[in-house]
């Protein structure tokens, strides 16, 4: 089952082949889901005593299972936060799949780290952090909020010498789902941060909270850049300030919208990113890279390894005789075993260099603006906040939700696109989450016409 035999080679080249054919696609297939009863009647028992081969799986793969999940990187793909990977990080996924790697150590993985370790130093960069700072690449953004948020808690427990009956986190209702889930896990109140009629956090609403609630286990506050609902970034200058003034961790997720900082058009708007204590921003979104990566950062990488370096006899070696300038990835966040996941990112940022993540940034912001000028300009379509980034939400007049869900599903059944409806202070809308370069202006023609 583990030799390379003729059989594996045969069915190398059946893999490669499927996987040059997918890639290069000129028109990528948008699919659909089917129901379960439509899979097992299509796909059967696919695990069997004996095995089905192979070449037999992968064609069982392409011609059902594949076609069965809608495409995340096709133009058209503008619900959620899609995922447009380049070509070079999907081939290179390919590489660190083949080359039994584990990052999670030094020991076993220095060149691998190495190359992730530049990768975020970039990022790092971008936010205006020191030379010093640094992280690791983790699955997503839930995982990158509540290893920081672990972080913050350690550092709180040394700083005070009397500890609350209760800790605590302070973010807006804005803030994305992982900060409470993260918060439930850690077992620690969440403090609700009222925001204004631009949805945004801001230091003077911080303040107030704090106050309000008299609660003494504050330890960290989450700002958001980029929510993911209609793109908000919050007053990240006043926030980083007062959680500098009372001592607080300040923690960014900005899980989809930090990339913008690689946009010269629209990085006035993340002013205070070097004030953050820790940021998460995912690769995976909306910088070209593949599932699954996200990439978290500390101001004091010492204080992650401090929190989360986990000890075993069998982890000694690694974790007490590493050098000073060894880092050990699985040190910064939750979860010891690792893949390399920064890997296609950093092969992809290193072959098209800086200058074209910044190129392409740019272009999806420049599609979102038109969008937003169509919308505007509509009879029938009506802004539902004034985008900041290229996420563009809207009301198409008169619709209910059964109306946005009857054009929903007949987007996707006419192979045009794919467009969910999401809810905004109770009311259906609709929105376009445009991060994938390829997506045009002939794109958004087709949406948007299909609403009036």
């Amino acid at each position: 089952m583990h030799r390379y035999d003729a059989g594996t080679e045969v069915l190398a080249e059946a893999v490669m082949s499927y996987s040059r054919q997918r890639m290069s696609y000129q028109d990528v297939p948008l699919d659909a889901p089917l129901t379960a009863a439509q899979l097992r009647a299509r796909a059967g028992q696919t695990i069997t005593p004996q095995g089905l081969g192979g070449e037999k799986a992968l064609r069982l793969f392409g011609d059902v299972l594949a076609q069965a999940c809608i495409s995340t990187d096709h133009p058209r793909y503008l619900s959620f936060i899609p995922c447009a990977p380049t070509k070079a990080a999907t081939l290179f996924d390919l590489v660190v799949s083949a080359s039994g790697l584990y990052a999670g150590t030094w020991m076993e993985g220095s060149g691998a780290v190495y190359a992730e370790n530049q990768a975020l130093a970039w990022l790092a960069g971008l936010a205006g952090l020191p030379e010093t700072a640094g992280g690791v690449f983790v699955p997503g953004g839930t995982t990158g909020n509540l290893s920081a948020l672990v972080a913050a808690r350690y550092q709180a427990r040394l700083d005070r010498k009397e500890h609350p009956r209760r800790w605590a986190v302070a973010g807006t209702a804005n803030a994305h789902s992982s900060i409470v889930s993260a918060c439930d896990v850690m077992d620690v109140d969440f403090i609700g941060v009222p925001v204004g009629e631009d949805g945004r956090l801001t230091g003077t609403a911080l303040r107030e909270a704090l106050e309000k609630s008299g609660h003494d286990g504050v330890f960290a506050v989450v700002a958001t850049a980029g929510t993911t609902n209609l793109g908000i970034v919050d007053d990240l200058e006043s926030v980083g300030a007062v959680c500098e003034e009372l001592g607080l961790w300040f923690h960014v997720d900005g899980a989809y919208g930090l990339a913008g900082l690689a946009a010269p058009s629209v990085r006035h708007r993340f002013s205070g990113i070097e004030r953050a204590d820790s940021f998460v921003v995912d690769p995976h979104k909306w910088l070209f890279a593949p599932f699954d990566c996200c990439a978290l950062i500390y101001r004091d990488p010492t204080v992650a390894r401090a929190a989360h370096t986990q000890r075993a006899g069998y982890l000694d070696v690694v974790t007490d005789g590493a050098a000073h300038d060894e880092i050990n990835p699985s040190d910064y966040a939750v979860g010891l075993t690792r893949r390399a996941r920064g890997l296609p990112f950093w092969f992809s940022l290193a072959t098209h260099g800086t200058q074209a993540y910044t190129d392409a940034v740019e272009r999806t912001l420049s599609v979102a603006r038109y969008a937003t000028e169509r919308i505007r300009h509509s009879d029938v379509l009506e802004l539902l906040h004034e985008p900041e980034l290229s996420v563009v939400a809207f009301r198409r007049q008169g619709w209910t939700p059964q109306d946005y869900r009857a054009w929903s599903d007949r987007l996707l059944a006419d192979d045009i696109g794919f467009v969910v409806s999401t809810t905004h202070a109770g009311e259906t809308v609709t929105r376009l989450a445009v991060v994938n370069p390829e997506t045009s202006e002939a794109d958004i023609d087709a949406i948007l016409d299909s609403l009036v």
